[in-house]
């Protein structure tokens, strides 16, 4: 009997317990003191308390205070409007339980990046493998202006988390935060924020490896393919597996209101053209709606040239030319996006190029230009628009190239067929400063060029803002081979 009474005593104690914690507001992870929050809109706060219970919100710039309930889940969220002030700002949440207060709040401009592990790569590199320019950087990172968050990796789930369960916190940029965070987000970030003169705030999420399905949500997903995680290890590669990144490193960090997204994936993906073409846009489409502010700004990186299973390989799923087509593809699919090309800066091996802070450049001209209306700014290289027959070759003209088209020390990489649809090695010349002439005595009568048509090559052709064209085909033919050497 007495053993019976000290259990029910230990019983009620826990309940007791438990209660007690739940009733104390709680918060996620990435909404605390030192977070950069979107400025002059309207940002969306949350997070869990007991069922029901009452909370009150103040902030230091607004008048009034909020007053919200928490629903019978425990669940709560609201909507707080920020302004363009510069000055640190504070908040304070109470309830019958807690009073939470954060500090040293920024309103500026918050960018998710996201991707693999050209994203991932941090500005101390990889072994062997370092980022160009890194020393410096680091050295001159101080900025109190610019803030950091990231989650870090964790074994995927099975089902989406409401919040981070690892993670770095809101931090300043340090030479020492800035060691081990994204190259490319950091890199992009540090510039828009001396550019615009704002605070800047940076959530990385990302994960090297990760394919294009791991980000998605199941309900994007499953409009595909059927998912089925039943018997799966989701700590196994979980960078593999459909859903399982989505559901723990994204999802978590939704809705925390972002400006934009940068993105820099693929490379998992380079053997799937024709479904990527499908995933890739579907995947935006879906995070869009998941964050619920429009059509915000999407600017991602088309995969660098790399030997991957090697060269002069006609097949889609074995030539990387093929997906990098279906990347810039993907612009007409994607409203409000844009693409930074990167043909010049890959490496034979390995397949993370040093040349980070040219990639960061380039998304950043896209969102100067296209988010920031500081029209000026050219973010985009040459794109194939015209060809016609001209002294016996294939005179092509291009978008994008007001001012002229350029090329360092002359053009290479450029293919032509006839009607056989037999590629040969051409020789190219930029004519008027505007146009290129391709020509082959081994095709008397061309009507086809390719571009770059390989995995790994060296981009040649650029605009005299030296930003590249990607590699393109005229053609449209699913057999088309390459002339025997």
């Amino acid at each position: 009997m007495k053993k019976i009474t000290l259990l029910l005593l230990v019983a009620a104690l826990n309940c007791a317990l438990l209660q007690s914690v739940y009733a104390e507001v709680k918060l996620p992870a990435i909404v605390s003191s030192n977070m950069v929050l979107q400025r002059n809109t309207t940002v969306k706060l949350w997070g869990w308390a007991d069922a029901n219970e009452k909370i009150t919100i103040k902030t230091s710039w607004l008048k009034k205070s909020i007053s919200i309930q928490a629903d019978g889940e425990g669940n709560w969220k609201c909507i707080a409007q920020t302004t363009n002030s510069k000055e640190p700002q504070s908040i304070t949440i109470k309830s019958k339980e807690s009073n939470i207060k954060l500090e040293n709040i920024l309103f500026g401009e918050v960018w998710l990046c996201s991707g693999q592990s050209n994203m991932e790569m941090p500005m101390k590199g990889y072994a062997g493998q370092p980022i160009f320019g890194s020393a410096e950087a680091v050295a001159k990172a101080n900025n109190p202006n610019l803030r950091l968050f990231s989650v870090t990796r964790v074994s995927g789930s099975k089902t989406p988390l409401k919040d981070a369960i690892k993670y770095s916190p809101w931090q300043q940029a340090t030479p020492e935060s800035v060691l081990k965070f994204s190259a490319v987000g950091y890199l992009y970030g540090k510039q828009l924020q001396e550019i615009l003169d704002v605070p800047v705030g940076l959530i990385l999420s990302s994960w090297g490896g990760s394919s294009v399905q791991a980000w998605m949500s199941n309900e994007a997903l499953s409009k595909f393919q059927t998912i089925d995680l039943t018997n799966r290890d989701i700590a196994v590669k979980p960078n593999a597996i459909p859903t399982a990144l989505f559901n723990s490193m994204l999802n978590p960090i939704i809705p925390y209101t972002i400006k934009g997204a940068i993105w820099y994936q693929g490379e998992s993906n380079v053997d799937q053209p024709a479904k990527y073409k499908e995933l890739f846009p579907a995947m935006v489409e879906d995070w869009r709606k998941r964050w619920d502010i429009g059509n915000f700004p999407f600017y991602y990186v088309q995969i660098a040239p790399y030997l991957y299973g090697g060269n002069d390989l006609t097949a889609a799923n074995k030539n990387s030319a093929f997906f990098r087509e279906v990347q810039l593809q993907c612009l007409d699919i994607i409203p409000n996006s844009g693409i930074a090309i990167t043909m010049d800066l890959g490496a034979e091996s390995p397949i993370h190029p040093p040349r980070k802070k040219e990639v960061a450049d380039r998304l950043l001209y896209n969102a100067l230009n296209q988010t920031y209306g500081l029209k000026s700014i050219n973010f985009a290289g040459p794109v194939f628009d015209s060809m016609t027959e001209k002294e016996g070759g294939l005179l092509l003209k291009f978008k994008n190239e007001e001012i002229g088209i350029y090329a360092h020390n002359g053009l290479e990489g450029f293919e032509i067929a006839g009607s056989d649809k037999v590629f040969y090695p051409a020789n190219a010349k930029i004519i008027d400063r505007k146009a290129v002439l391709v020509i082959s005595d081994k095709v008397p009568n061309p009507v086809a060029v390719r571009y770059d048509w390989n995995n790994w090559v060296k981009g040649t052709l650029l605009n005299t803002n030296l930003l590249p064209a990607s590699s393109f085909r005229t053609d449209d033919w699913p057999d088309a081979t390459k002339a025997k050497k």
